[in-house]
């Protein structure tokens, strides 16, 4: 039946073969030991029409159906009689599922017809796509809860994600806790076209549930991080909570912490002074400050004010900056290069404060890669200043120190 169909191009409807048969031909079969099914004796003409509550009014034409089996012949009742007799018997009210299932709706809604069972509302939302539009899928990355945990999102903020997709209340919010969705949420406002599913969207929703955690929980968070991955051999400190206020606004995923912290402990100092972008500072007397620099450290100013905390170092940059006559930018920028072996980062005062405790604390771990000031001033006395001017770069003595 199935080949003829298909070659009249039509949709495979069981003819109804055994519908029509006498007793005597069935028994002939049975006595035969011929396998058979239970079949729901589908009406040949009319419609049937059902209001689905994101669709609208959604109708089928009965003769495109056929007497469909609903126990088989191993004796195994069908999906479709199972499921409704079960939704049924527990009173369900609202069948919400994936629009794969709108045509399964065709044979429940018949087969609680004639079971006099109290029809549900039934809601067909769309599906999750890939940004491709294809239907998402295991090959477009993580597939399940337990990955997503992994990978450092936080449980909020994926139902937060995936209450959007296909959902809104009406509004250009986008950000709601649990107990906001609740309130909000209505089936009315459930869109019938496919919602891509954004990585970068689910990221960066991810970072804005992270910024909106109480600062204890946020530290307890990161703190056991750090502590699980071996950067630092603690999870709770002094050390910890200034490290997670001053790097979480780069922090998206609770993993990003690993790479915040190690890129502030690194002193990645021969890269900084090779790219491009350091060239106006390089040629701004750079070997000069550094001197001057090396000096500071030496005489026990620059740690003495890393001592007094915040208002020391900002009394000391004062001061140093009117020594050498400079000012913003020409006195933050080589400051940063030589201090932090970077172009960029967060706040310099603040890093060279938790630099200076992270090195007196003991809480890192040896094999996180940290570069003490004491080692980075080693490095800086090394450099060959004529040779860097000349786009040359003889620091394999230097990195040597800091390893």
């Amino acid at each position: 039946m199935k080949e003829i169909a298909k070659l009249k191009q039509l949709p495979p409807v069981y003819t109804g073969k055994w519908a029509t048969a006498t007793d005597e031909e069935v028994q002939e079969e049975l006595a035969k030991g011929t396998p058979y099914t239970y079949r729901f004796r589908v009406p040949r003409d009319g419609s049937l029409k059902i209001n689905d509550l994101i669709r609208g009014e959604v109708s089928w034409n009965l003769d495109t159906l056929g007497d469909f089996v609903i126990v088989r012949s191993n004796g195994q009742p069908v999906y479709n009689f199972c499921v409704t007799v079960d939704d049924a018997t527990m009173a369900i009210s609202h069948v919400i599922r994936a629009e794969e299932h709108l045509p399964n709706t065709l044979r429940q809604a018949l087969i609680y017809k004639a079971l006099g069972f109290s029809m549900p509302s039934f809601a067909h939302v769309s599906l999750i796509l890939a940004p491709d539009r294809s239907k998402l899928s295991k090959r477009h990355g993580a597939t399940s809860v337990g990955q997503f945990r992994e990978m450092g999102y936080l449980p909020q903020a994926m139902v937060n994600y995936l209450a959007l997709l296909g959902w809104g209340d009406g509004t250009e919010n986008e950000f709601f806790t649990l107990e906001q969705l609740v309130e909000k949420f209505s089936i009315g406002h459930v869109n019938k076209g496919g919602a891509i599913f954004d990585s970068t969207k689910l990221r960066w929703m991810n970072g804005q549930h992270l910024g909106a955690l109480p600062s204890e929980e946020l530290t307890k968070l990161v703190g056991e991080r750090w502590k699980s991955t071996g950067i630092l051999t603690e999870s709770e400190g002094t050390f910890i909570l200034e490290a997670v206020q001053l790097l979480k606004d780069g922090i998206d995923l609770v993993t990003d912490a690993d790479k915040a912290l190690s890129n502030l402990l690194s002193y990645p100092l021969p890269d900084a002074l090779n790219s491009p972008e350091t060239k106006p500072v390089l040629e701004d007397k750079l070997s000069e400050f550094s001197a001057d620099l090396i000096a500071a450290y030496d005489s026990g100013e620059l740690l003495g004010a890393l001592e007094e905390g915040h208002a020391g170092w900002q009394k000391w940059v004062k001061n140093f900056g009117e020594s050498l006559k400079r000012k913003g930018k020409s006195l933050f920028m080589p400051l940063r290069v030589l201090l932090t072996g970077k172009l960029h980062g967060p706040d310099i005062g603040a890093s060279m404060l938790l630099l200076h405790r992270a090195e007196t604390c003991g809480v890192v771990a040896p094999e996180a890669g940290f570069v003490t000031l004491n080692e980075r001033f080693k490095m800086l006395r090394q450099l060959d200043w004529e040779a860097l001017i000349k786009d040359q770069f003889p620091l394999e003595s230097a990195a040597a120190i800091s390893n």
